[in-house]
């Protein structure tokens, strides 16, 4: 995966989470994309409220479908009020799914390597490009949940 589409995914999902954010009062540290050469999860929450996620397909390194994205990121969100797989942890998560869904931000089924176009966009204009980096001025951290838990 090149640069540009790495910065673009990433970008986008922080856009998305920072709508998602407001909508459930949650507050994260930064969103980054997950080490390249991270095998075993598509993300994973620290107690200090970094999301890492894994933008790319192991095996193929292609980018993965935006709809997989936002479903990892919800599930990382979700720990930052439930920091576990509790049945609260579940039940947020769907919620905060289903919210995306009627939103238009979660529309799984996409054909992969299909990008949903940027907020604002109208369907096949050109994306642009979103570079955010994460500063202090831009801490979304809450309440710092215990430890980290992987996506699986």
């Amino acid at each position: 995966m090149d640069k540009g589409t790495r910065l673009e995914l990433i970008g986008r999902l922080r856009e998305d989470a920072d709508r998602i954010c407001v909508r459930f009062g949650l507050r994260y540290r930064v969103i980054e994309p997950e080490r390249a050469n991270v095998k075993l999860r598509y993300g994973i929450c620290y107690s200090d409220g970094t999301i890492k996620i894994r933008l790319h397909h192991v095996k193929t390194r292609e980018p993965l479908k935006y709809s997989s994205l936002v479903s990892t990121l919800c599930h990382e969100l979700a720990h930052l009020r439930h920091f576990n797989h509790s049945q609260r942890f579940q039940d947020f998560n769907e919620t905060m799914l289903a919210w995306c869904r009627r939103q238009g931000i979660y529309r799984p089924g996409r054909a992969p390597g299909e990008f949903l176009p940027a907020p604002g966009l109208a369907p096949g204009a050109p994306s642009r490009g979103v570079i955010a980096t994460p500063s202090a001025d831009r801490s979304r951290i809450g309440p710092a949940p215990p430890e980290q838990l992987a996506l699986f």
